[in-house]
């Protein structure tokens, strides 16, 4: 089947590697030239993502069947609705059905119309002047975020990021004269306990879920400094994760399913991955945000241990034709991100970067390439998240030694890792966290 891929970072390359493993005959969009699509292509072409009528010429020239888009932002300029225009199956939403995401406003009304459970207090304002007045009238802390798409780096939480009402009003302030999102600002109701990412399958009515992954947001080590894209994630044998139960797990299923049923209802079903991203409080799962998408890094967790084909399941997706089931083997994962240095706050690019994939793959691990570029024939780093290595193994401590061995062949003069991502001291720092608010 010929199928186009749209985005060019370490998600759309863990998707590419899936479709290109179940039989898939790849045409790729991408603004960067990233190796790893590029290797798994029978065709590429590069330029803006979000150029729908160019993209929509390379699909009808090339004569594709299937489309898979990876990244949020042209979805929020209708893509698909432009490539089913043309006949293209498309395992990724409409323009309406991207509002899940690129309206945190429409997500959070939804789930408040139809009485979903997991919703938190929510205000969402188009000036400064009434959020300070909302503001001055509450007496629990409170999450600022951008209203429309920031990248996964516009949320900033008070008692973390901000200490203070002053602090508070001037990252609002700061929204509004930068026009950041485009869209307003919302303010949340500040849920305590530990995230966790639940991804689901979906084909307009049906979901299957995804093992459960926990991403790492904050760029250093020990949970400190800006929020980022995302540093890095892990995943358990057992598809759970060690500080959730079964039970609590279903519940953040149940949620997303009540979500799909309200979306078709609204008359913008839903298809393609949807991520839910949830704290773990003492009263159950709360709703972060969801996404339209796959995570990053949370897709190269989960898709190097998918056993069904990708292409069928995408294909379903796109055709409500969905199963109950895929299959994934039981193994643990450890992403960690190579990361130029000063992402978060001001990246140095340009950096010559090399990659050993067959050293990489002897240590039992994996690579995805994400924002690189080829440079007069040299690999370089761009400004976001460079290189993503995953470890796996049976176990999550195995799978955790896997990814530093492998770590060892990315070499660059100037790049950044977690290394405390999955290991033993900080998930056994979580699971101690949630027991400690559980007995509170």
């Amino acid at each position: 089947m010929k199928v186009l891929t749209v985005g060019g970072g370490g998600r759309e390359h863990a998707a590419v590697e899936a479709l290109y493993r179940s039989g898939a005959e790849i045409y790729a969009v991408m603004k960067n030239a990233n190796p790893g699509i590029i290797s798994k292509s029978k065709e590429y072409l590069l330029c803006d993502e979000k150029d729908v009528a160019r993209v929509c010429e390379f699909a009808k020239e090339k004569g594709v069947e299937l489309a898979y888009v990876g990244p949020e932002a042209p979805l929020e300029v209708g893509i698909v609705d432009a490539l089913e225009a043309q006949g293209v199956k498309c395992a990724a939403p409409t323009k309406a059905a991207a509002r899940i995401e690129t309206s945190k406003t429409f997500m959070r009304e939804l789930v408040d119309k139809y009485g979903i459970e997991g919703n938190l207090g929510f205000a969402s304002f188009d000036n400064a002047k009434d959020a300070e007045e909302y503001l001055k009238g509450i007496d629990h802390e409170i999450v600022v975020k951008p209203v429309g798409l920031t990248g996964g780096k516009g949320v900033k939480v008070q008692g973390e990021h901000l200490n203070s009402f002053e602090e508070t009003m001037e990252y609002i302030n700061e929204i509004f004269d930068q026009n950041i999102g485009g869209a307003g600002v919302i303010l949340e109701e500040r849920a305590v306990g530990e995230e966790f990412t639940q991804m689901v399958f979906v084909d307009g009515r049906n979901i299957v879920p995804l093992p459960l992954v926990q991403d790492h947001k904050r760029a250093y080590e020990g949970d400190v400094g800006p929020n980022t894209g995302g540093m890095g994630s892990y995943t358990d044998g057992d598809h759970l994760l060690p500080f959730i139960t079964q039970t609590e797990r279903e519940e953040a299923i149940a949620i997303l399913q009540s979500i799909v049923d309200a979306m078709a209802e609204e008359g913008c079903p839903y298809h393609g991955t949807m991520y839910g991203q949830f704290m773990l409080t003492v009263n159950g799962p709360r709703i972060i945000e969801i996404n339209a998408r796959f995570g990053d890094p949370e897709a190269m967790n989960v898709l190097p241990i998918l056993e069904s084909g990708f292409t069928d399941i995408c294909w379903k997706m796109a055709t409500g034709t969905l199963g109950k089931d895929a299959e994934f083997a039981r193994k643990a994962t450890v992403c960690k991100y190579v990361v130029p240095r000063g992402y978060g706050v001001k990246s140095e690019s340009g950096h010559e970067i090399s990659v050993d994939e067959k050293a990489i793959a002897e240590c039992g691990a994996t690579v995805y390439y994400a924002n690189v570029d080829v440079k007069d024939g040299k690999l370089v780093t761009g400004t976001s998240r460079s290189v993503g290595v995953i470890g796996i193994a049976d176990t999550l401590e195995e799978a955790e030694q896997n990814c530093e061995k492998a770590l060892e062949h990315v070499v660059c003069d100037a790049i950044v890792v977690r290394h405390d991502i999955g290991t033993r001291a900080l998930v056994q720092k979580r699971v101690d966290h949630m027991r400690e608010l559980r007995s509170a």
